[in-house]
């Protein structure tokens, strides 16, 4: 800044008259009007330097990738001591640590900054970033999965644990805690409820592969976040009839009951199908209505229609499904059945 600047900074809390009467109180003399216009005009050129300086920074300050944006993100995980793997999105280090017959789709992800889906230190270090960059980051214990707590090792009774879960080792879920085992002897289980990696430091390997605009590609990364997959999708805009509340007028009572009519909108949807793999994943059947708001949330639409879609099969029609019994297949198997036809139709006559 000006050295003029910094001079006069010390000021611009002050009106114009004070610094007059600080004037006349030194027994410096009254400036004249012209002064006075010069020495306003010198405080205008310090605001609007100053004003320029604070848009440069914030207009620096939000280059780069920000809160909010959807980006790319190849990573790899491991914890500092034991070099255990955390994550990763590579397909060769995950058939390097054994782990690539889990049935997981090692690839980029689709993360939205600001919301939590990675590690708070790893995203203050992509956000200002540009694509193509790279880091790595050592995330302390606390801030990865929290330090160990002996206090949270517990033993309870085998009776609570599934018989096929009872050996060291096995995930465990005992009064709604999840836990693993550490010992089991007789009828008691010591169990660890701490984070398999709690007290661990991870170094978190990052490279930022893009960043993604694209809506459809929006939503089926965050799909592919929330479940594991990504489903075939896509957006539509479509006029629907919608029933809205009529605003009443300043005459109505207040207690009647209130009045819709129907209206024409245009709604954005997110449709896709609900393939076997959606209809039977834990993560969809437990949250759906949470996971489809946060996606209706970040990518920005009216609603998400999950459509079941049934095959034809061909000419087999119900006749198929049945084995054949039907039209004059009926007759022959009521022989293969030794059943006289003719009595039936006596007897349904009878009936009536």
């Amino acid at each position: 800044m000006p050295e003029k600047t910094a001079g006069w900074s010390k000021y611009r809390s002050l009106s114009l008259e004070n610094v007059v009467l600080k004037c006349r109180r030194a027994d410096v003399p009254r400036m004249t009007e012209e002064q006075e216009a010069d020495l306003d005009d010198q405080a205008d050129d310090v605001e609007e330097e100053v004003a320029e300086d604070e848009s440069e920074d914030a207009e620096t300050e939000a280059d780069g990738l920000q809160h909010g944006d959807f980006v790319e993100l190849e990573y790899t995980a491991y914890t500092v001591e034991g070099e255990q793997l955390v994550d990763t999105t590579d397909p060769d280090v995950a058939e390097e640590e054994g782990v690539d017959a889990q049935g997981q789709e090692f690839k980029p992800r689709t993360i939205v900054l600001g919301e939590g889906h990675i590690f708070e230190d790893v995203e203050d270090a992509v956000v200002g970033s540009a694509v193509g960059d790279e880091g790595t980051v050592t995330i302390t214990a606390e801030d990865a999965f929290g330090e160990y707590d002996p206090d949270n090792v517990q033993t309870v009774s085998a009776e609570k644990i599934d018989e096929d879960d009872r050996y060291p080792g096995a995930n465990v879920q005992v009064d709604g805690q999840q836990g693993y085992i550490s010992t089991i002897i007789g009828g008691r289980a010591r169990v660890d409820f701490n984070h398999p990696l709690a007290g661990e430091d991870v170094e978190y390997e990052y490279e930022i592969v893009g960043a993604v605009d694209d809506r459809e590609e929006q939503t089926a990364g965050l799909f592919e976040m929330y479940l594991g997959f990504e489903p075939e999708l896509w957006i539509e805009t479509e006029e629907v009839e919608e029933e809205v509340p009529v605003e009443p007028d300043e005459d109505d009572d207040d207690d009647a009951e209130p009045e819709f009519e129907t209206e024409v909108v245009e709604k954005e949807t997110i449709y896709l199908e609900a393939e076997p793999q959606m209809t039977m994943n834990q993560q969809w059947m437990m949250g759906k209505q949470q996971i489809g708001q946060e996606i209706i949330d970040k990518v920005g639409v009216d609603r998400i229609v999950v459509q079941e879609v049934i095959e034809g099969m061909g000419d087999m029609g119900l006749g198929g499904m049945m084995g054949g019994m039907g039209g004059g297949d009926l007759e022959a198997a009521l022989e293969d059945a030794d059943v006289d036809a003719d009595e039936i139709v006596e007897e349904l006559e009878g009936d009536e």
